[in-house]
């Protein structure tokens, strides 16, 4: 039926399509976490979690059959993100090349550049998947690739970022923020920039925005919001955020010792 049809699309979407953004300022493929690192039990569970997510995804795949050719061109987009997901090279490039086709004849296809942009990222490839979502970043956003749009802008302030290139990444974040106020990666990345330019009560005020759409659950965000707060000396804010992402990741690496023993001890001073 349409209704399941349209069910199994957004399903997969989410599997294969939201590949996970890169911390702020780390490029994929290098763990280079500016603060902390995920615990590694947090890590293995993502990925085998990702890695059923996948095979979902590709099995509500295999079971669509598209009616026109817009419906056949979503699909082909979902298949080569699935592929992407599986972080294989010989995969990876398969998917490029189906992208790369795509935009041959299409070259405004956001979808597809991005999509060739994350290719080329997987791929160390990053000038040539810079190129890509600069192009993107000129277009003209529209409703119906809103998700896209917002990824490219988030991927290539994350390029900018890496080469300290921090107002062009802040024009980007802002141009998502924009269009979607309750997108925790972007105030994340917002507060990325300003920790980095010492500016550690704006910092907060960003990772307050990213920990509250985050639903106040992600501990990575719950981190760096207590690590800006103990910067900018609101001790006791910072020693609740701690509570908060130890109550639910008892053994989160660093937070105690780092963060929590600091803010204990500067409020007994």
């Amino acid at each position: 039926s349409t209704w399941r049809a349209r069910t199994a699309r957004g399903r997969e979407r989410s599997a294969c399509h939201d590949q996970d953004l890169p911390q702020p300022g780390q490029r994929n493929n290098r763990r280079e976490v500016f603060q902390n690192a995920e615990p590694e039990s947090l890590v293995a569970d993502r990925k085998e979690n990702d890695i059923l997510s996948v095979k979902a995804a590709e099995k509500l795949l295999h079971d669509l059959r598209p009616t026109n050719a817009q419906s056949a061109m979503k699909v082909r987009i979902l298949e080569n993100y699935c592929l992407i997901a599986t972080a294989n090279k010989q995969n990876v490039e398969r998917a490029l090349d189906s992208y790369m086709e795509i935009v041959a004849t299409q070259s405004d296809h956001v979808p597809a550049l991005l999509g060739s942009a994350i290719a080329f990222m997987i791929l160390k490839q990053t000038p040539r998947a810079r190129n890509q979502l600069k192009r993107i970043a000129k277009m003209q956003w529209n409703p119906i690739d809103a998700e896209e749009f917002e990824k490219a802008w988030l991927l290539l302030a994350d390029i900018y970022i890496i080469n300290s290139k921090y107002d062009m990444a802040q024009d980007l974040i802002k141009k998502c923020l924009k269009h979607n106020q309750a997108c925790f990666k972007g105030w994340e990345y917002m507060g990325y920039v300003n920790e980095k330019e010492a500016s550690y009560k704006d910092a907060a005020m960003n990772y307050e925005k990213a920990w509250q759409y985050s639903t106040f659950s992600n501990p990575t965000i719950g981190f760096k919001l207590a690590f800006n707060y103990l910067k900018a000396k609101r001790f006791i804010d910072a020693i609740d955020v701690c509570h908060k992402v130890l109550h639910h990741h008892p053994n989160y690496p660093k937070i105690k010792k780092e963060i929590l023993d600091k803010a204990r001890s500067n409020i007994r001073v």
